[in-house]
């Protein structure tokens, strides 16, 4: 089992990314390696379709966690993308307290379909202001 899973869960968000998602994110961000951007491309590599920008799905979590602890500064993060998210494939967002109670939120996203972790992470926060 997993620390996410381990410790209580805060909060549970699903989101579906469209190919209009990462273009958009491209474009702002612009990283438009054609394996986010490029379905003809994609088609042809292990993934089969494209896949997200593992920073589009950071964006996410970091409104999340704007939103689930107000006046909380953001100090620093730790993330892993072991596996792809994919385009018109549902996510699970998952946010939880570390139990050891320092300030640190564990961060899981899973694909819905099949369970496989695209980002696993924390973010430790500051005191509330």
């Amino acid at each position: 089992m997993d620390r996410a899973t381990e410790a209580a869960i805060k909060a549970t968000f699903k989101w579906v990314p469209r190919q209009a998602d990462f273009d958009a994110f491209a474009k702002l961000s612009g990283d438009d390696n054609p394996i986010h951007v490029d379905p003809e491309f994609s088609a042809r590599t292990r993934f089969g379709r494209t896949v997200s920008h593992g920073m589009l799905l950071y964006s996410r979590v970091f409104a999340h966690l704007q939103a689930l602890y107000p006046g909380r500064d953001h100090q620093m993060q730790t993330l892993m993308f072991p596996n792809p998210s994919y385009a018109d494939e549902e996510l699970a967002f998952v946010f939880s307290e570390n139990p050891e109670g320092n300030g640190e939120v564990l961060i899981e996203v899973r694909r819905s379909t099949d369970g496989a972790v695209t980002l696993s992470g924390s973010c430790q926060l500051g005191d509330p202001s």
